[in-house]
Order: structure tokens, then C-alpha cells, then sequence
């Protein structure tokens, strides 16, 4: 029951992440939104999960696992029935700035409440029974979205979380003991928590409304804010982000990649769900099952490249992985109006499908080996939040770099052409992360530690 509880959860940021791209051609038609205002439906949610999502893990570390992980819960499912019934786009992105907060409560607690909850002979079998049935969550994302989407209203979406949150917090309140980390240090870190989601905010502020009077204000605040916020985690005693995590050059190395690869997955997702419906006239169920063969991928065989990774180092998983990625991306510039899915989209979906399922889960061990055990939740936590700024910066400036702006996310031809560059600068990321992997990872026995990449 504590692993249901940590599923249901976790599957319900998974859920709304695999759906809602799905939604935003529908959702940009019936609410008359701008591209503008479809990039910060979708990076308003990451803004927040990404801002405070460390933050969101030492509150469970402190006050509890269970009792954080439950208000998440309550929050995500407030801030979803809010997104159900927005009357505009405007309401809307307020909402998914709610409900990515919403996320960093609830996301880090499903796996402390495991780690807390069993004796370590027993927490691998958990922990992989969660990540397996999570990923259901993901999988079926796309099917559920979509014939919603199709056969009802792109609101339900946002609406079913609702019953899913109820199932959770009974099962969470009533089975899942509380648990609290014992060693976890006297302070939180609220100004740096304060300082990095103001950086990221108006950084991201600036990309999409690059261009305008209030741009340059935002960027003047995000980078006076980063600078902030470096300066308060050098000099306080309980730092959020301990600064001395990247002196190791494998943490630092693994988080660029991260950054740069996560980035492109963000962009890819992004731009592609869009051309399918608007070029070649995919309704949203058919967009969304045409991106399956990813999530296929990742599914069988994402495992079997983690166990790779152990087996031969992380060097060339890491390598070659985002550099399959990069070719995948590349192929991808043939999808265009007379495309064919069998012959031009689910080729290089699988190729890069495949470069991902190689490397994903060595990047992860890769960068919780780097770390002391000490900092494991807190290098897990940084991983993640890397991740999804990566992609939330991509999607906020990519539309503008290639030339889409106002409404051009419903001209054939506009989106188009913005498509096609979209997938080459996405191609030039991967590889260059493919390159920088190459370049500064190396191998446990070739830094002298064969014990510091786990089995």
C-alpha cells in the first residue's frame, strides 16, 4: 500500500506530462491563445516544479514525508480542477504555475516515503515495483489524453486528477507510515528557494517575450536574482544547493548533459506534437499515440541500458546515447505536410527513443555516484531540477529563435519551416552533450574508484 500510494502520486505528475502537449493545439483554438500563451501553459508548470522542487523535498525531510507528500497531493488536485475550468489562457497559466508547485510537494516525497518506509534488503524491489508501474502512468498518458481530448473536452484532462488525488491521500493517510529524515539539517533555505525561482522566472519571462520593453526588465531581474542566489548558497550554514557538489567534474559534466539533453527532449516533444496536428492533420489521440515509440523504448529498455552502463562505465552510454539522439532529431526535419508516419516519423523516434533508453539510467547513477552519500537525496534533487529547467528554457526560447510567433502554430507552412529549424538546433545540443560526455566523463576504474558507479 505505501508503494500505491507513492505511485498514484508520482503518476499523476506523469500523467498530466504526457498529456497536456497533447492538449495545447486544442487548448490554443478554444481559448483563442497565442504561441506565446501555449509556451507558458506549458512552462508555467515547469517553472514552479523546477523552483522549488528541492525546496519541496528538505520540507518532507523536516516536518514529514507523508504529511508534505498528502499537501502536495491536496494542492496538485486544487490547482487541477482550477486548470479544468478555465474560462481563459490567462487563468490557465496561473493554474499550471499553482499546480507545478503543487508537483514539487508531492514529487520527491513518493520516493523519500519508499526510502523511509522499508528496510534497505527490501527498498530495491520497492523502488523498482514504483518506477515499473509508474511508468504505466506515462504510458497510457497519450491514449487517455488524446480520446479525451477527441471524444469529449481537453479540460478532462486536468479534471481526472481530481478522483486520482482522493485515491491517493486515502491511501497515503491510511497505510503510509510517517517518516522523517533524522540527520536533516536545522534551517530551510527559503531566500535561496525565493532567489532561484526568480531567476528561472524571469529568464523565462524574457525568452518568450523576447523582443519587448518588460524582456529586458525580466532578464535584468533573472540574472541579478542567479547571482543572488549563487551568493546566498556560498555563505549560508544550510545551503539548498551546496555549492561544493560541483567541484566534482563528473557531477558537473553529468548535470551539463543533463541540461543540454533534457533541453532538446523538452524542445522535441514540444514542436513535434504540434507539427503532427497542425501539418499533417493528426487529431490529438492519433499525435499522441504517434509518440509511443519513445516512451516504448523507455519502457523495456531503459533497464537493460542502466545495467549496461554498470557493466562497461558510464562513458560510453553517455556518449553514444545522446549522440543516437542527435541523429534521431536530425531525421525528424523530414517530417513535414506529405509526410508518411511509418516511413518519416516512427524511424527516427525510435532511434532516438533508443539513444535515450541507453543512457537515462546511467546518467542517473552516474550523477548519484559523483555525489557523497551524504548529498544522494540532494544530487537526486538537483538532477531533476537541471532536467526540467533544461526544458523549460528550450521551450521558452526555441519558438522565437526559429521565427513562430503569435498564431503561426496553426499555419501548415509557418510551423513548418520553424519545425525544421527547431529539430536542427535540437540536434546540435544532443551532440554537443554527446561531446562533452566523451570529453570529461570517465570510466570508475579509469579514475581509480571501480566502487563509485553502482551496480
Amino acid at each position: 500500500m505505501i508503494v500505491l500510494a507513492a505511485v498514484l502520486g508520482s503518476g499523476l505528475a506523469m500523467l498530466d506530462g504526457s498529456v497536456v502537449n497533447i492538449a495545447l493545439r486544442t487548448i490554443g483554438t478554444e481559448l483563442d491563445a497565442s504561441l506565446a500563451e501555449l509556451v507558458w501553459i506549458n512552462n508555467g508548470y515547469l517553472l514552479t516544479l523546477a523552483s522549488f522542487i528541492l525546496l519541496g523535498g528538505s520540507l518532507g525531510d523536516r516536518f514529514g514525508r507523508r504529511r508534505i507528500f498528502v499537501i502536495g497531493t491536496i494542492w496538485f488536485a486544487s490547482a487541477s480542477l482550477l486548470c479544468g475550468i478555465a474560462p481563459n489562457p490567462e487563468t490557465l497559466i496561473a493554474a499550471r504555475l499553482l499546480q507545478g508547485a503543487g508537483s514539487a510537494l508531492l514529487t520527491p516525497g513518493s520516493l523519500a516515503m519508499i526510502q523511509g518506509a522499508f528496510r534497505p534488503e527490501d527498498r530495491g524491489q520497492a523502488i523498482g515495483t514504483w518506477s515499473g508501474l509508474g511508468s504505466i502512468f506515462f504510458a497510457v498518458g497519450p491514449f487517455i489524453g488524446g480520446a479525451l481530448i477527441d471524444y469529449a473536452s481537453w479540460r478532462l484532462i486536468f479534471l481526472v486528477n481530481v478522483p486520482l488525488a482522493a485515491a491517493t491521500i486515502l491511501v497515503a493517510r491510511r497505510w503510509v507510515p510517517e517518516t522523517r529524515n533524522p540527520d536533516t539539517t536545522p534551517g530551510l533555505d527559503t531566500l535561496g528557494a525565493v532567489f532561484g525561482a526568480l531567476a528561472l522566472g524571469g529568464t523565462t519571462y524574457a525568452l518568450i517575450e523576447w523582443g519587448s520593453t518588460a524582456a529586458w526588465w525580466s532578464a535584468a531581474v533573472g540574472v541579478a536574482a542567479a547571482v543572488a542566489f549563487l551568493l546566498r548558497e556560498a555563505r549560508t550554514r544550510h545551503p539548498m544547493l551546496p555549492l561544493t557538489l560541483f567541484g566534482d567534474r563528473i557531477f558537473s559534466a553529468a548535470n551539463l548533459m543533463t541540461l543540454l539533453v533534457y533541453a532538446a527532449l523538452g524542445a522535441i516533444s514540444f514542436f513535434l506534437v504540434l507539427q503532427l496536428q497542425t501539418g499533417l492533420g493528426y487529431s490529438a489521440l492519433r499525435a499522441g499515440v504517434g509518440t509511443l515509440p519513445i516512451t516504448i523504448c523507455m519502457l523495456f529498455l531503459a533497464g537493460k541500458g542502466g545495467k549496461l552502463g554498470s557493466r562497461i562505465g558510464p562513458r560510453i552510454p553517455m556518449s553514444v546515447g545522446p549522440m543516437m539522439m542527435a541523429l534521431g532529431a536530425l531525421w525528424l526535419t523530414v517530417v513535414s505536410r506529405d509526410a508518411s508516419y511509418w516511413t518519416h516519423v516512427l524511424p527516427p523516434l525510435t532511434l532516438f527513443g533508443l539513444g535515450l533508453a541507453l543512457m537515462v539510467a546511467t546518467l542517473t547513477a552516474t550523477v548519484l555516484a559523483a555525489a557523497p552519500d551524504r548529498h544522494a537525496g540532494i544530487a537526486s534533487g538537483v538532477n531533476n531540477a537541471v532536467a526540467r529547467a533544461g526544458s523549460l528554457l528550450a521551450v521558452a526560447a526555441l519558438p522565437l529563435a526559429v521565427g513562430l510567433t503569435g498564431e503561426e502554430y496553426a499555419d501548415p507552412v509557418a510551423l513548418d519551416a520553424g519545425f525544421d529549424k527547431a529539430m536542427l538546433v535540437c540536434a546540435v545540443m544532443l551532440a554537443a552533450g554527446g561531446l562533452f560526455s566523451w570529453l570529461l566523463i570517465r570510466n570508475p576504474r579509469l579514475l581509480g574508484d571501480p566502487e563509485s558507479l553502482p551496480a
